[in-house]
């Protein structure tokens, strides 16, 4: 399993297969499909184009395979997963561990890493808390908005997510 940086041409198709995966969860959790994709295309966007990201692709033995999009603040050492996906082909095979595990050899000064999920999304908790070691933090919902995210108006009423956090031993 290896990281390779994502260049700028390989966005579209990055994009495409984290939706695919995404709604490949989404109907797994729900039961029901979205007519929209998840992410969308400009929620994608910014996160590859924030000036901290850190796109890589996933790759396994020279085939991608999934991707992530990764917050890098190398002063702090607080780094966030932003978005992280293994094609629907390729889950449930133990490769999501061993990614995460590569990307965490490629940044060993982190200190702490942070990512959310939907409260919904079962398999996600569980690769994160039980798998990868992380923390839940925070419980975001109608009544206990993120501080940080986006306005109340532009959030759905029903979008739980929960904030997870793994202290990392190594980390400076």
């Amino acid at each position: 399993m290896t990281l390779a940086p994502a260049g700028q041409i390989d966005v579209l198709e990055f994009a495409r297969e984290l939706q695919e995966a995404f709604s490949f969860a989404i109907l797994d959790a729900s039961g029901a499909s979205r007519d929209l994709p998840i992410p969308s295309d400009s929620d994608i966007q910014d996160s590859v184009n924030a000036s901290e990201s850190a796109t890589h692709r996933v790759l396994l033995n020279g085939e991608a395979i999934g991707g992530a999009v990764l917050s890098i603040d190398p002063v702090s050492q607080r780094n966030a997963l932003d978005l992280f996906y293994i094609a629907p082909r390729h889950q449930g095979c133990g490769l999501g561990h061993a990614a995460w595990r590569a990307i965490e050899a490629h940044y060993p000064a982190t200190r702490i890493w942070e990512t959310h999920t939907p409260y919904l999304e079962k398999r996600n908790v569980h690769f994160y808390v039980n798998k990868c070691g992380f923390k839940i933090v925070a419980y975001y919902n109608a009544h206990h908005r993120d501080p940080l995210g986006p306005p109340p108006e532009d959030v759905a009423e029903d979008a739980d997510f929960f904030r997870l956090e793994k202290i990392m031993r190594n980390g400076p």
